[in-house]
């Protein structure tokens, strides 16, 4: 298919890349031009100065960008330039209030709009193994899940728009609760004299179990956190969740306890941090 993208940050750069291997005609669009440049001498495909260069007669536009806001304005420059009957698939993580907004806007133009958030991070990215979650027409997700299963593990339609976005929000939901978890676990095993590599082996293959602990427990207990999903994305992605939870009444009070230790470590310089770097904020004296 003919397919724009927009956005070769640390996911859209191997995501884009996917796509080209898997044959599609690939125009790429980045706000800073030397991504795009360096991706297209990668993998071939066109660099575009704007969104809506990229997206000229484009079947298929994958977005991987910021924000809310950064949405809006791809979209909005692009919408017009894409083929009739055309998709965006928005893979970044946004509120369901802007999911909602850019399906009425595309089905406006005679054009679908599938929010489609994903997990699996840098890794899962570069090694076509992510999962996705869609919101959106079923029509307008038939005909990109061939697409996206360039990059993608898994994906499933969880109903209509800004469903995506909700069913990642509970993904992030119980990501925080498990790391804290494991945070204050190790710590105590530390307190107590443990050895937490032994820890690890004792409890790894029983119910304490999960993702986190099997690829976060060593560096933890090393204080290694310089990769993976950062803090302020983290802290992002908490706050357009309790945006929701304050308008839809669900009572999410760990998850507001754990966005407030997020903002601790944070102030300890740990933007940049894994976010399983909150176990830092556990072994830093108290003032």
């Amino acid at each position: 298919m003919k397919v724009a993208f927009a956005g070769l940050g640390v996911m859209g750069f191997p995501m884009a890349g996917h796509l080209a291997k898997a044959g599609h005609e690939m125009a790429v669009f980045n706000r800073s031009p030397e991504k795009a440049r360096r991706w297209a001498e990668t993998y071939g495909g066109k660099a575009c100065a704007t969104a809506a260069e990229a997206a000229q007669g484009a079947e298929v536009l994958v977005l991987s960008v910021g924000n809310d806001d950064d949405v809006r304005q791809v979209v909005g420059e692009a919408l017009p330039a894409m083929a009739a009957g055309a998709v965006v698939v928005d893979h970044t993580t946004t509120s369901a209030v802007v999911a909602r907004e850019m399906a009425e806007l595309a089905k406006a133009g005679g054009r679908a709009f599938v929010d489609a958030p994903v997990s699996g991070g840098q890794a899962g990215a570069e090694n076509g193994q992510l999962t996705i979650m869609c919101g959106g027409d079923a029509a307008a997700f038939a005909k990109i899940e061939p697409v996206i299963a360039a990059y993608a593990k898994a994906s499933r339609l969880m109903g209509g728009p800004g469903a995506g976005q909700l069913t990642k929000m509970v993904n992030q939901i119980c990501i925080a609760g498990i790391v804290q978890g494991l945070a204050e676990g190790l710590h105590f095993a530390t307190r107590a004299g443990l050895d937490p590599a032994e820890v690890y082996e004792a409890i790894s293959k029983g119910a304490a179990q999960s993702w986190q602990m099997d690829n976060r427990w060593k560096t933890m207990a090393q204080g290694k956190f310089d990769f993976g999903f950062a803090v302020d994305w983290m802290r992002k992605d908490l706050g357009l969740l309790l945006d929701e939870a304050t308008r839809n009444g669900a009572k999410l009070d760990m998850t507001a306890m754990v966005d407030g230790f997020y903002a601790e470590v944070q102030a300890m310089g740990g933007n940049r941090w894994d976010t399983s770097s909150l176990v830092a904020r556990l072994e830093t004296p108290s003032k």
